[in-house]
């Protein structure tokens, strides 16, 4: 059959803000940068390109991680994740876009080659778990209910489209600013499909992240 194309677009554009002094993208775990660990991944898996949406300040850094990667190309980002992504995808070049947060460095590559196969019959998935805490609705510091956690799940990334029918969801709701794709295409009422992610599919978020981090990636 004819050859379908997969781009995944990672998200590198923020400015760590929740983190310290330094971009956390960067932050070495065992000698390697965490963002190599989440593209080392995707370069393993069947992906065609692997466009990194990156902040303006760590652009010269990526250039240098990443200049022996055939299938990586830089791009500036937006100000925000959802610009970031639009601009990827204008970026791409594509059948099938996989999107994943360049702070999960825990994503593996059966993970990756898994949402390839699966959007295919799906045409838009995410990576999810099932939510392990029990949830409780709060009110000026008070309990208002407990939610049932049986229907609940976490999102996560990789999370994997249909090139236009993300693309025109962008293109739809390019005034709103959403965190996850995958919520757009939910407000526009597609439906989207759950795969089964993993809990340590964590995000580098705060320094406490990068210790249990390097206990996962020993």
């Amino acid at each position: 059959g004819i050859y379908m194309k997969f781009s995944a677009i990672i998200t590198a554009g923020g400015t760590s803000s929740r983190f310290g002094n330094k971009n956390k993208l960067l932050e070495k775990i065992n000698d390697k940068e965490v963002i190599r660990y989440t593209i080392d991944a995707f370069q393993a898996s069947r992906v065609d390109e692997i466009i990194i949406c990156s902040h303006i300040s760590i652009m010269e850094e990526l250039r240098e991680i990443f200049k022996d990667y055939i299938k990586v190309r830089i791009t500036e980002g937006g100000e925000t994740r959802q610009k970031s992504v639009y601009k990827g995808l204008l970026a791409c070049d594509c059948d099938y876009v996989i999107i994943h947060d360049g702070a999960r460095p825990m994503v593996s590559v059966d993970m990756v080659n898994n949402c390839i196969e699966m959007v295919k019959d799906m045409r838009a998935l995410t990576v999810a778990t099932k939510t392990i805490d029990t949830i409780k609705e709060v009110e000026n510091g008070k309990i208002v209910r407990t939610i049932d956690r049986a229907k609940l799940y976490n999102t996560q990334t990789p999370q994997a489209f249909e090139y236009d029918l993300i693309r025109k969801a962008h293109e739809k709701l390019m005034e709103r600013n959403f965190t996850d794709d995958a919520g757009m295409l939910e407000v526009l009422g597609e439906k989207v499909y759950i795969l089964d992610g993993s809990y340590k599919n964590i995000k580098i978020t705060t320094q406490i992240d990068i210790e249990i981090a390097k206990i996962f990636l020993r």
